[in-house]
């Protein structure tokens, strides 16, 4: 039987509050992804065209963050660019059975349809932006 110390409780308090808030953080990325698909035509082309992607990377970011909560940030960056730009060079493969996949909604979502190099951009300054509002978000509760 393991007996936990009120600094392990607190500890484990701690990591599952933070867990919490990266959830929350996914959720929140992937409704302005999914609505700025919807309402592309109400935005500017340029966010239009870029949103969705970013918002994909940032929403990546915060999984890594979810799933590896006691790791440094700098590892949720590396992975996050990793799983990233895989997802797009694998859009150079194109067989039937993949293809499949990414002809059904989730499949798009997830695999995307086509190899683009600006992906790769977007894809970057998602993660970056989500770095910096992680930061600023770790500093600020870091201080209360």
């Amino acid at each position: 039987m393991i007996l936990l110390t009120n600094e392990h409780k607190s500890s484990n308090l701690h990591y599952f509050n933070i867990r919490i808030a990266y959830l929350i953080a996914v959720v929140i990325t992937i409704f302005l992804g999914l609505a700025s698909r919807k309402w592309s035509l109400l935005l500017p082309s340029l966010v239009a065209q870029s949103a969705g992607d970013m918002l994909w990377a940032m929403m990546v970011y915060f999984g890594f963050r979810l799933l590896l909560v006691r790791k440094s940030t700098l590892t949720a960056i590396w992975l996050s660019f990793l799983f990233s730009f895989g997802i797009e060079f694998s859009q150079l493969y194109q067989e039937d059975w993949i293809n499949q996949i990414r002809g059904t909604t989730l499949g798009a979502l997830i695999l995307g349809k086509g190899f683009l190099v600006e992906d790769l951009l977007r894809y970057s300054v998602g993660i970056i932006i989500a770095t910096v509002l992680d930061k600023m978000v770790l500093t600020f509760t870091s201080r209360n």
